[in-house]
């Protein structure tokens, strides 16, 4: 999925996967008890961005942490003189928790957009606690302009070096400044074609599928601009788009017409469609992957089921290792993000949440990994897959969101 002459600019996003069988527990919990995060029912209207949690994290939307204990606290890194102790603000289900461990003690925070991960950051004006931070690239910006971000030295990650060319320098962070990818991703659609029968090949025909057959039994994702982008992206319009005649009418047709059709905005509808409780989702690509290695893993009927890269444009998304200039472990933090740089520790990642991470070779590396179309993409996908930016229309996309969920939900 490497694509030399149109690097990627960036990924939003994105989601992760964790152990199956806690994927398959947890989600089966939420959708029971209507939790907010991975199966947000439309008349809970939860809140935009949202990242679902593991068992093995605070339920979606509370803050609080999860301790990964490796090697003795307090313990010197071979590479130096200080302990393998980090604590790090990142997205729930993102992280292989025993190849954390591989490397030392992390304390887990979780938080559920990039929005509230900024806003808390800020708030505490520096002095968070935290040492890392894994934000998606178009929000480094913002976190740098704050001085809140710690310039890397990469004196202390020798193992940059392994990371592929169109994975570094990008646009939001010129010569990886206060970044390094951890992975990339990109959003399509599941369906369950025992309901589905018409085969989805482009967003015009997801809306017209969710407006048909799947009306009623549609989820989509749970952040403000991935739902405008399925108009936009029908309707061969940059999702970027700033123009208000464009805002307008992507809101009168979503609020107006598409709304109504919905059941849930969730963030993580892989194996929650193949649970059934879905005919159709829009869906980032490492968790469509959940949802068929869950159904593989049963012994299910994985032809019922059919994951489709978004067409004829879709997004693109990148979410990177930082350090906070407060980091009171700074040595520790640079000496985790060489070691996660490592191959065989980035295959094993890459094993973890199904996305691409970006390293030299990697393709070759994960030869036997499941599903891998999935999380490698042609040159000529790769085209046709565009990062999200951060401009004048962000806020209009909020509100947009925000009026589809209460037309959807009835509130």
């Amino acid at each position: 999925m490497t694509h030399r002459d149109d690097a990627p600019r960036v990924l939003m996003s994105q989601a992760a996967a964790q152990r199956l069988a806690q994927a398959i527990s947890r989600r089966r919990f939420l959708a029971l008890t209507g939790g907010t995060a991975a199966a947000a029912t439309l008349a809970a209207c939860g809140s935009s961005g949202s990242k679902a949690t593991p068992a093995t994290t605070p339920a979606a939307g509370t803050s609080g942490t999860t301790a990964v204990t490796g090697a003795t606290p307090g313990t010197a890194s071979a590479g130096g003189n200080f302990a393998k102790n980090i604590n790090m603000f990142t997205w729930a289900e993102y992280d292989d928790l025993d190849l954390l461990k591989k490397w030392g003690n992390i304390n887990l925070t979780i938080f559920n957009s990039n929005e509230e991960a900024i806003q808390k950051l800020v708030q505490g004006g520096g002095s968070s606690g935290f040492d890392m931070v894994v934000p998606t690239g178009p929000y480094i910006p913002q976190l740098a302009s704050a001085k809140l971000l710690l310039e890397l030295d990469k004196s202390k990650i020798p193992n940059f070096s392994n990371l592929d060319a169109p994975y570094a320098n990008q646009s939001w962070d010129p010569n990886n400044k206060y970044s390094v990818c951890k992975n990339w991703g990109t959003t399509g659609w599941i369906y369950d074609t025992s309901i589905v029968k018409t085969e989805i090949k482009t967003w015009a025909d997801f809306i017209k599928a969710a407006q048909g057959e799947a009306s009623g039994k549609t989820s989509v994702l749970d952040t403000p601009p991935n739902l405008c982008g399925i108009y936009f992206w029908a309707n061969g319009i940059d999702w970027n788009t700033e123009k208000a005649a464009d805002l307008d009418a992507c809101e009168k047709f979503m609020v107006g017409e598409f709304a109504s059709h919905l059941k849930a905005f969730d963030s993580y509808p892989g194996v929650n469609l193949t649970q059934g409780n879905y005919a159709l989702s829009q869906v980032w690509n490492g968790d469509a992957r959940q949802g068929l290695n869950a159904v593989q893993a049963a012994g299910d009927k994985l032809s019922q089921y059919k994951w489709g890269l978004g067409a004829p444009q879709t997004e693109l998304w990148m979410d990177n290792w930082c350090i906070l200039k407060e980091a009171k472990n700074v040595d520790a933090a640079h000496d985790f993000i060489n070691f996660i740089l490592d191959p065989a520790n980035s295959v094993r990642d890459l094993e973890f949440h199904g996305y691409n991470t970006g390293l030299k070779g990697v393709e070759q590396l994960a030869k036997d990994v499941a599903f891998k179309d999935m999380i490698f993409f042609a040159d000529a996908q790769v085209k046709t897959m565009k990062s999200q930016q951060i401009n004048t229309a962000q806020d209009r996309k909020v509100k947009i969101y925000s009026n589809v969920k209460a037309k959807a939900g009835g509130g």
